[in-house]
Parts: structure tokens; sequence; C-alpha cells
């Protein structure tokens, strides 16, 4: 039975993407934007471009090729197969070049003929735009076109609520009473045209900005025996230059944007996932999104918006967002998320081990003080012991643990858990936030780090108590307590992320790895979110059976951390093949089908790309595979390569320690040198 009313979020999954933030264009394969879906140029939260479809002589071009244009470019190849010579080689072809530039594109239409005859053509542009709101466009709400206003020669205008865009062809016409560009074309034999046009946004309401300056993190050399390995890293450096932004008043403090297209802004758990993973190559951006997310810190109590004394926030908007069909009602400053700051604390603590300079810490410290004051007065509302979550409001996140859709804490039997919730790896994220916390009190010379260690130890003892279960295949952490305090015991990847933490004691952690590595959940091209002999299984859902990147590279940096190299190399294998089969673009997810089903990775049709957290996976491969661990504050650098890794022989240049340029190798047989570290260091002995 269908249902004529119901709102289908637009699918993206074969669009191509260019973005140089807080702008974005999404079109199709032949670079043609059509007024469909979620196809158009996006600029801070609102489509700025709704139609830009190239004709030549009222026909399409034939598409036959696109790729990358450098960081925030693409190119789309097509051929006019009715102009040029009688024969069956093409002679005359459209090579239309994209480029993303702040607060706008230009776009390069280079017409090229090989014909020995003259071709005399009518190129146009037909464009469009509605200023519509993102949330609407994901929504698959109704949209508006706006009426353009002829101004200068070749320019169109457009103008709602204090936004203008303007778009401008050079040595084009306007044709009158439509949103049409129209070029007249003459080529000699052998000839070519170049056709230009720029849009440009004026967007005083825009909360972000693209930041002035260069990546502040190194671009490191890689050269492996699995090339994969490279030509990833190389895609997402690209892809995370291209997600940068800052807040309007601090453009220098550079943070992520956590995807393209429906979460170009700041957003608290992405942007700090993201920093954290970026750290071997430099401490800049966590430093800046430490601070960043510092300055909206929570001061008050606020149910609407989920803000509390401490409380790091989890995404900023220019406006209250409501999204239709999910009873959604979000306030521009939304601070419901139950692990951003702890997830904050421990990228402080992370970023002071690999360097960041004592006095940026310093500065830092009260910030720090204030999240564990969160976790101790706010994040356990009914005194069990366990940090959880409930939406007071109804009209925000029923979930908020990263995997946040209404329907993604279920019981093995497929059936929905009633909050307040306790997941299972926030009680990870509060033990790693209280043991980083003592830490830094106790390097800095403030009081509370044993209070702190005490709050771990009797977290870790509670959770070995109430959250383990014995499921089909043996014993493993619950995916989360629900608000009975009954164990959800559907088996999840969320109980990955407790490795590395602290949180489990040895024999847990290899109870653990040996959970993740059976094939219910290392099945795929990676990890999947849900076993698939849990009832809730499904391949594309959003949260119970799909493979998302960042929770795989995670779970693959725990598993390393803790020495269980077979299931760690297993997942990266999975994760270079699908990044293969997504031409090195690793998507925010993918479907969880078995490997055997297609051969290669099912695209989920929503899933947002370039995203921060799914392309920074790349370095904890890079991570991973060379094995840096520095503990700069105690003096040492330890080298724990991933033997058994599919990747082989791994040499990577420009890693940062301590701000220095190191360079790391490892050979065929898994022993690793490292060179360029600072007097100050020394290798630690393998433990």
């Amino acid at each position: 039975m269908t249902n004529a009313n119901r709102h289908l979020q637009p699918l993206l999954h074969d669009l191509v993407g260019v973005v140089l933030a807080p702008t974005s264009a999404l079109s199709t394969a032949d670079g043609q934007i059509r007024p469909d879906g979620v196809q158009g140029v996006f600029h801070a939260d609102a489509r700025v471009l709704a139609r830009a479809e190239l004709l030549v002589d009222g026909r399409e071009p034939e598409p036959i090729s696109h790729g990358t244009d450098g960081p925030h470019g693409a190119r789309f190849v097509a051929l006019v197969r009715w102009h040029g010579d009688p024969t069956p080689d093409p002679t005359v072809r459209i090579d239309r070049i994209r480029r993303m530039t702040p607060r706008g594109l230009t776009e390069e239409i280079q017409v090229v003929s090989t014909a020995a005859v003259p071709v005399r053509a009518e190129v146009t542009l037909d464009v469009g735009c509605d200023l519509a709101p993102i949330e609407v466009v994901k929504s698959d709400g109704p949209t508006t076109d706006l009426e353009p206003k002829s101004g200068e020669p070749g320019q169109l205008t457009w103008s709602a609520e204090g936004t203008t865009v303007v778009l401008t062809g050079e040595a084009a016409t306007v044709v009158p009473g439509s949103g049409r560009l129209s070029w007249p074309v003459e080529l000699a034999p052998r000839g070519r045209a170049v056709l230009r046009w720029r849009l440009l946004v004026d967007d005083p309401r825009a909360v972000v900005v693209t930041p002035p300056a260069e990546p502040a993190w190194s671009r490191p050399e890689v050269r492996s025996d699995d090339r994969r390995l490279s030509r990833l890293l190389d895609r997402s450096l690209d892809d995370l230059r291209g997600l940068r932004l800052a807040e309007v008043g601090a453009p220098h403090e550079v943070f992520l944007g956590a995807g393209v297209p429906w979460f170009l802004t700041l957003f608290g758990r992405d942007s700090l996932w993201a920093a954290r993973m970026m750290l071997p190559l430099g401490t800049d951006l966590a430093a800046s999104t430490l601070r960043v997310l510092a300055r909206r810190q929570g001061v008050r109590v606020d149910p609407d918006s989920g803000e509390a004394p401490g409380k790091i926030m989890h995404e900023l908007r220019r406006h209250d967002v409501t999204l239709v069909g999910d009873g959604l009602r979000l306030p521009a400053a939304y601070y419901g998320t139950v692990d951003a700051t702890m997830l904050w604390v421990s990228l402080l603590h992370d970023a002071w081990r690999w360097g960041l300079a004592e006095e940026q810490v310093a500065d830092l410290l009260p910030h720090l003080e204030a999240a564990l004051g969160w976790l101790a007065e706010h994040a356990d509302a009914d005194g069990d012991g366990f940090v959880e979550y409930v939406d007071t409001s109804g009209r925000g996140l029923a979930n908020q643990g990263w995997k946040d859709s209404f329907d993604s804490v279920r019981f093995r039997d497929g059936s929905l858990a009633r909050a307040p919730i306790a997941l299972a790896e926030v009680q990870g994220y509060a033990y790693e936030a209280a043991t980083h916390g003592a830490a830094l009190l106790d390097a800095y010379g403030r009081p509370g780090a044993e209070r702190w260690r005490d709050y771990a130890g009797t977290l870790a003892e509670r959770f070995r108590d109430r959250f383990w279960v014995d499921g089909p295949d043996g014993a493993h952490p619950a995916l989360a307590l629900d608000r009975d305090k009954r164990p959800v015991d559907s088996l999840t990847s969320n109980i990955g992320h407790l490795l590395g933490t602290g949180l489990l004691s040895a024999t847990e952690s290899a109870r653990v790895a040996e959970a993740l590595a059976g094939p219910g959940l290392a099945g795929g091209f990676g990890l999947r979110t849900m076993s698939s002999t849990d009832g809730g299984f499904s391949p594309l859902s959003y949260h119970c059976g799909s493979v998302w990147t960042h929770d795989t590279a995670i779970v693959i940096a725990g598993l390393a951390r803790e020495g269980f190299t077979d299931p760690a190399a297993q997942l990266a294998e999975g994760l270079l093949s699908a990044a293969e089969a997504f031409d090195y673009r690793l998507p925010e997810l993918f479907g969880g089908d078995d490997r055997a089903t297609l051969g290669r990775p099912v695209p989920y049709p929503a899933a947002c790309q370039p995203q921060a957290w799914a392309a920074a996976a790349a370095v904890v491969l890079l991570q991973v595979a060379v094995g840096l661990y520095p503990d700069v504050p105690a003096g040492t650098v330890r080298l724990r390569p991933l033997r058994g890794a599919p990747l082989g022989a791994v040499d990577a240049r420009r890693l940062r320690v301590a701000g220095a340029p190191v360079d790391v190798s490892v050979d065929p047989t898994g022993t690793a040198t490292i060179t360029g570290l600072p007097a100050n260091l020394t290798i630690a002995p393998e433990r």
C-alpha cells in the first residue's frame, strides 16, 4: 500500500558533489543541475541555484565521462555528434569545468572541434533559483522558483530574506522573460571556444564561512604495497580541505563541517571525531575545534534546546529547523547529544598527547572542568550510575548517540527500546573522559583527579554487572539499557567503541574482538552496525545493518591498540575494497550486504559524500598501518604497526608529532622505524 502524502528524502548516491564549504554543488554525472530532488548549489543551509542545464541547439550534449578537477572542482565531458564531420568518430566535444569559490562557483564551458568543417551552434544555459532551506529540500517539501531580475548584460539576480544571488555569463545574452543565457558559437575547422559563467552569493545571515587560510594540517606522502591506501588518502585529504569551515565571527578558528549536503555546518560529535582522527597530521585542527565548541559550551538548563551547564553542543544552524514528516523542531543552536561533551574531553587529552602546546591546553582547562561538571551533575538523570539521554521536549532527537535515528536502538527480536537509554559506547566514552580528565588535572596541578579515577573504576564494575548478555554466539555487551534497565540485547558495532577506552578487562576485550570478527558483523565491506542475525537487521537501514565508514575506522583503531591484528586487518581490507568501489571517496555509509552478494558494496541512497569523519577514516587507516602512538608529555613514542595487515610495507613521510615532521617506515616483516623525532622524545619499548 502506498501513501501519496509521504515525504521521501531525495536520493543522492549517484550525484556528483563538489565542495568548498559552506558552498557545495550536486549534479548528475553529466554535469547538469536539474530541478529535481537535491540537485543544486547550496550555500550555508540554503539552495542558491536549483537549475543549470546546458543545451546546444536546444539539445542536451551526450555525456561520456566525468572526474575531479582539483580539490574543489569537477570536469564533465560530453559530445555534440550532430555537428562536425560526418564520420563515426565524434569531432565536437564539450568539457564543462566546475570550480567552487568562497560564496559561489565558476564554470568554464570548452567547446572543442577537431572537424575539418566550420561549426555554428547556439549554447544556452537554463537556470533557476528557489532559495529553499536545506531542511525543506531534505524533507521533499514544496519549493517555489523565484523570478529573476536582469541587471548588467548577461546577468540574472534573485533575492529573498536578505540573501542575494547573482549569476553572470561572460559575453552572454539573457533571453528576455526567461532564466536563460545564450552564447552564439562559431568555430573554424579545428577551432575552440571558451564560455564562462559565475555565481556569487551575498548572505549576511550565514553563521559559517570559508576559512581564509590554507589547511593547517600536513599532507603526508605515502607509499605502500597496497596502493589503495595512498589513493584513498589523497582523495580524502582533498575532500577534507573542502569541508573546512569557520564561524562568521572567528574566521581563523577552523573546524570540519560534517558533510554534504545535509550537515555542512558545525556538528559537535562529527567535528570532534574528525579532528581526533586527524591528529597524526598535526594538532592545529583539534585546537581550533576545541575552542570553537568551548565558546558555545552550555551555561544553563534549557529542555527545549537540550542545553545544560558544561555541555558541548550538537549542531549549529542559521535558523530553527523543522523537518516535515519527522516531527522534529530543532533550535538553531541545539545540544541534543549525549556524547559530544565526553568526546571533547578526550580530544583535548589526545591533542595534548600528540604535542599540543602547553599554554593552549591550559587555556582550555576551565572548559574541561565545566565538561566534567556536566558529567557529574547532568549526565545521569535517574542516578543509576550510567550516562543516559531522553528528549524531554518532545521535538528533539529521540536517540542522541551517534546512531540517532528514531529506530536505531533495538532488542535482538527487533523491538524498539524506550528512553531513557544508556548506550554501551557512551559508558566507554564516560570512562575515557574521566581518566583523560584526571590525567590533565594532575598534569596541570588542578584538583579533582582522584574523584574521576574513582568514578571510572566504579563505572567499569557497574558496566560489568549490568551490560553483559548471552547471545547466540557467546557473551557480549548489550547495545544499551532501556528505561526499565533491561539490557538491549542486540549485537551491534557500538561495542567496538569500548576497545581502547580502558572500560573492559583484557578478557572482556578479547571477547568483544571475537564478536566483532564474526560473520554477522564483519561479513560486509567493513563493520555492520547491527549483526545480520538480529531481528532488526536490514542492510539498507540507516543504523541497523548498514556499514558506516567512521564506525568501522574507530573499531579498527580500537582493535589495533588492543593488539587484535587479525580482525583489524580484516576490517581494514573491507574498507579499502569499498573505497576502490566508490572511486576512493568513501561515503558516510553504505549497504551492509554480504560481500558475496554483488562483489561490491551497495550504496546507501541518501548518504552524505563527502563527509568529514568518513574522509578522516583514511588517516586512521594510515596511523594503524604505521602504528604511531605518541605521548609527548611523557617524552615517549610507541611504534606498534598492524602486522598482518593487507597493506604490506608502508612508508609515510611528513606525519607530525609535537609539531615536528616525522617519517615512519614499516618493512614487510612489520618492523617500524621512525626519523625526525624531536630530541626530547624517545622510542618506548614494546609492552
